[in-house]
């Protein structure tokens, strides 16, 4: 399979032995995609990447591709799409677009029906040419989706079922590594770099086009916590060589510097970067990862990269949970491990997901769509704002797996009907006249999924009683601070809260133990990020990305031990943990550079802790 204009092209005998042809497109391998653009955050829920319209409420550029067809006929045509408000409105949804065969328009609106991904049927089309060209024609630029088109000359022939990944029959051989890192965010690239640079071969996994993870362009949430603390200074030093210099969630896209990003790590002999590649499955010997497999987002090529150490960093701790490793989501009861922040009986509450958003001032007034779809505005309830940062947060009581395109959609959905409302109905609405969206986020910033569990998981006390392990590795400055629904909110949105607040403990810096660090029971997996072996409250702490970055180094500097010595990551704490630490000490970084990482360190140096959350 070259590339996945899947046209998956084939010539069925149906029940009257008539020749009957078939087409499969998936959409998010349109050569030319417009101004629409490939969603790969719910393909392990709904089976596939799709094409999403994101104009913020204007319509897009249409996103169009060349195929040919098997033969020439009349062709009955569906596609597979989802009308995204339905969970809140009973209702034709925003999301309307038509589907374009040969430029003319085929079939009623697209987008608007249903509740759930589904096949739409079209209609039907006479080709008298066996290349066709397809396009997607945008109408309103509210987040139209497309996922794929199926044709075919039997009308009986119904599309297939299309809602789960599989393997290909064609695995391509993505290479041989001494350490595959999955996730490029602030920890991954760290821990790729760490390992890099003490002379692993290292292959870096990436599933969007770029860098950077909650801190890229895509996301926008600034980086946080402090480096340059003892015992080890020299940890987060990596830092102060890509990380960017200026403060700030939802600011425009050049402050978080992608490009900077992509330039430090492209000149890591030792790294090779892939990106837009989403690991969908893990192969096993006994209690060992021995490759990840991933998938295209665009191509559907699916590729086989192998290892004898593997680094989790994809936050959701992904590459764990597809080996069997153990973990947790959610809240500990507050008697699990002595925590005064934990509530009396567990329950499955996550801090949130961020879709963050702004507004630009212009000269000339500009108008914006009514947008009411089940969640009313009004003078008493609307947030009478200007942009959203972190406080604009959703799914504190949802699964942030198994529902987090519902999760994402509901803030996008606050976002359109608040500013609908403060520009068509509110009395002050002539202080919005001349305002219009600048940015609306769509791929969310998440803060809490699963942790995978190691050989000592992080808690409170560890934190506030400034508890001393022998193993201590990187620092952790910043308050716990977790985040619930803002009660002001839940009040006006009963069970549909979109806003948090928090409020901080300050601790003293404290260092990590190295046992938080690797898989317990999978051998040969180590993790970095805010998945890594702690609990709820004490994630509250290590989860801003400095703290992940050096948790990065750490791992990087571990597997480049676990090299050198033949051994598994647990072997490294009981057996080498003294040259770990000599690498702590000595660092990987280029020195002598000076700190411009010095902003929203956190903890004990803010006087307005409430400002500095995130």
């Amino acid at each position: 399979m070259k590339k996945k204009v899947l046209i998956i092209i084939g010539v069925l005998l149906c029940v009257f032995n008539l020749r009957a042809a078939e087409v499969l497109v998936e959409t998010e391998s349109f050569t030319q995609k417009g101004g629409w653009a490939v969603d790969q955050q719910f393909m392990d829920l709904m089976g596939s990447p799709y094409l999403i319209a994101h104009g913020m409420g204007v319509p897009v550029a249409d996103a169009s591709t060349m195929i040919e067809v098997p033969e020439k006929g009349v062709y009955t045509v569906y596609v597979r799409t989802y009308n995204w408000t339905s969970p809140w409105y009973d209702g034709e949804g925003p999301g309307r677009f038509q589907l374009l065969v040969n430029g003319r328009r085929i079939g009623n609106d697209l987008g608007t029906q249903g509740n759930s991904w589904q096949w739409q049927k079209v209609g039907k089309v006479k080709l008298n040419q066996q290349k066709v060209k397809l396009s997607l024609h945008d109408l309103t630029g509210f987040d139209g989706r497309c996922d794929a088109i199926y044709m075919t000359t039997d009308e009986t022939t119904l599309p297939p079922v299309h809602n789960s990944l599989v393997k290909n029959n064609v695995i391509h051989n993505g290479g041989s590594y001494d350490l595959v890192v999955v996730g490029a965010g602030i920890a991954g690239m760290s821990a790729a770099v760490s390992a890099a640079r003490l002379g692993l071969k290292v292959a870096l996994i990436n599933d969007r086009p770029v860098i950077g993870g909650n801190n890229s362009s895509e996301i926008r949430v600034h980086l946080g916590g402090k480096i340059e603390e003892p015992p080890y200074p020299e940890l987060g030093g990596l830092l102060k060589e890509f990380g960017p210099t200026k403060m700030g969630n939802a600011q425009p896209a050049e402050n978080y510097e992608d490009g900077k990003k992509m330039d430090w790590i492209s000149k890591e002999k030792n790294v090779s970067l892939f990106l837009n590649q989403r690991a969908v499955f893990v192969e096993k010997e006994n209690d060992q990862i021995t490759a990840v497999v991933t998938q295209h987002i665009e191509q559907g090529v699916q590729t086989r990269f192998s290892a004898p150490l593997f680094v989790d960093c994809t936050g959701d701790g992904t590459i764990g949970y597809l080996a069997g490793a153990h973990w947790r989501m959610g809240r500990e009861s507050a008697d699990e491990f002595g925590e005064s922040r934990a509530p009396e009986i567990a329950d499955n509450m996550t801090m949130g997901a961020s879709v963050q958003w702004y507004s630009v001032e212009e000269e000339k007034s500009s108008s914006f769509p009514e947008f009411s779809y089940g969640v009313l505005f009004n003078e008493d309830n609307a947030d009478r704002v200007t942009m959203g940062e972190w406080t604009w947060e959703t799914g504190m009581n949802r699964n942030q797996i198994t529902e987090f395109e519902r999760i994402r959609d509901y803030g996008m959905l606050v976002v359109y009907s608040n500013w609908s409302f403060l520009k068509n109905h509110s009395a002050n609405r002539k202080e919005y006249q001349n305002r219009k969206l600048g940015w609306v986020a769509y791929v969310a910033g998440k803060r809490e999924s699963r942790r995978l569990l190691g050989d000592y998981i992080l808690h409170q006390d560890d934190l506030e009683k400034n508890i001393y392990h022998e193993d201590g590795t990187f620092i952790t400055t910043w308050s716990i601070d977790l985040h619930q629904p803002d009660p002001e909110n839940m009040k006006n949105f009963p069970g549909n809260e979109y806003k948090a607040i928090t409020k901080h403990l300050v601790i003293y810096p404290n260092t990590v133990p190295y046992r938080c660090l690797y898989s317990r029971n999978v051998s040969n997996l180590f993790m970095a990020g805010r998945n890594i072996s702690q609990t709820h409250v004490a994630l509250g702490s290590t989860r801003v990305m400095r703290t992940t970055g050096m948790m990065g180094e750490v791992v990087g500097m571990a597997a480049s031990l676990c090299a050198k010595y033949g051994v598994l990551p647990r072997e490294i704490y009981w057996n080498h943990l003294s040259e770990l630490k000599q690498l702590m000490t000595e660092g990987v970084n280029v020195k002598g550079l000076l700190n411009n990482q010095d902003y929203n360190e956190g903890g004990r140096l803010f006087k307005k802790p409430q400002v500095i959350s995130e």
